[in-house]
């Protein structure tokens, strides 16, 4: 993600002597431990704990006293654990009391390649505990560790997750009527129309007869949940649209209000780019390119070489928001620069070629508007909307 060498070299300065250093496996049964304890030399003490906050604050206050049994006195703490379903509450609450705390990318993390390999709560916990001590003495590319976001940033990027997570329960829903009036002959009827009610009343099948009573009865339930998303739906757009009107807006709707200037930018994308992405901090465009999951992953060992693709190991959403720009801004900024140094590679090829350079303009794309958005350089030959 473009942040383990920064981190790491903040961190290689480590006293083992007065660090105690802990590696936990989470999940929702039970809390595995691993601690590298000043005094005990290699040896890993391992415990089980129950999963909450208290119980690891207990397990450190035993740590430290180990410690103290053999002369050391900690002054410094690390905890390490693998991001995932728990969040980064853990990491906050660490935070508050003083805690270094770090969020390791669980792609990221080194395992065997062997066919059948052991895995266990305790295992993993070890793995996390030695990589996370090879990260602390500089190991380059040992794994990569994930920025813990504020809570009001966290919180803020909630509402388009949720209206994305409402459209996916729209389609399955429109799809679920479309599949029901299929199996009596009808497919002309749209459910999202405002008319959908007025409509299903004068529906008949291909045989002329009316809907059969159960089959409109389930329908009319569809019809009923259908609504409920689209109210919610309506509410989302209300509250991201807002943002617009603000007028001594935050730095975040600064750029949010910034990008849809641009043509072929809308609300809803510039509200993605700006809470998925350009609120965080990046080395570089590198890094972000990165964090997007759209650089390449070559496969080049002995006799063998190809391209494998992008790597997808970034922000799903911001990866499919610019998928979906890339077309855009070759629709409305035609004569762009980047759209024009899409054309001049592309030179009219079709196929693979066409989706491996869409790519790269994505790539690009997102840098540019990245710059755009922060420091204010407008992309090259952009256009923006009329006043």
């Amino acid at each position: 993600m473009g942040m383990t060498m920064s981190l790491a070299s903040s961190a290689a300065a480590v006293d083992y002597d007065a660090t105690l250093i802990l590696a936990v496996d989470t999940s929702n049964k039970s809390w595995v431990v691993a601690a590298h304890v000043p005094g005990f030399g290699h040896i890993k003490a391992k415990q089980t704990t129950a999963p909450t906050a208290d119980a690891l604050a207990i397990a450190i206050e035993g740590y430290r006293r180990r410690a103290a049994t053999s002369g050391r006195v900690i002054d410094r703490v690390i905890v390490v654990y693998e991001a995932g379903y728990g969040g980064f509450w853990l990491a906050r609450w660490l935070k508050s009391r003083g805690i270094e705390v770090h969020v390791m990318q669980p792609s990221s993390v080194p395992v065997e390649r062997r066919k059948r390999r052991a895995k266990s709560d305790k295992i993993d916990a070890d793995l996390l505990l030695r990589t996370l001590l090879a990260w602390l003495r500089g190991e380059p590319r040992v794994c990569s560790m994930v920025a813990v976001p504020e809570e009001a940033e966290e919180d803020a990027r909630r509402y388009s997750r949720e209206r994305e997570e409402l459209i996916r329960e729209r389609i399955m829903l429109t799809n679920r009527i479309g599949a029901i009036l299929a199996t009596l002959g009808i497919d002309d009827y749209n459910p999202l129309r405002r008319d959908r009610r007025v409509r299903l009343e004068a529906l008949t099948t291909a045989l002329d007869q009316p809907l059969p009573e159960h089959a409109r009865a389930k329908i009319v339930r569809i019809i009923d949940r259908l609504e409920l998303v689209l109210s919610q739906v309506s509410v989302l757009e209300s509250q991201r649209d807002a943002v617009l009107e603000e007028k001594a807006p935050e730095e975040a709707e600064r750029m949010i209000k910034a990008l849809v200037l641009l043509r072929s930018i809308g609300a809803q994308s510039a509200t993605v780019l700006v809470y998925e992405a350009f609120i965080r901090r990046f080395a570089s465009g590198k890094a972000l390119g990165c964090y997007a999951g759209l650089t390449g992953t070559p496969f080049n060992s002995g006799g063998s070489e190809r391209e494998q693709g992008i790597s997808k190991a970034g922000n799903r959403r911001l990866r499919a928001a610019m998928g979906e720009l890339a077309w855009l801004w070759l629709r409305y900024q035609p004569e762009s620069g980047l759209a024009t140094w899409f054309k001049e590679r592309l030179a009219g090829a079709k196929g693979r070629l066409k989706k491996v350079l869409l790519v790269a303009l994505a790539r690009k794309l997102l840098i540019a508007l990245w710059r755009y958005a922060t420091d204010g350089v407008v992309p090259v030959g952009a256009v923006l909307k009329p006043a």
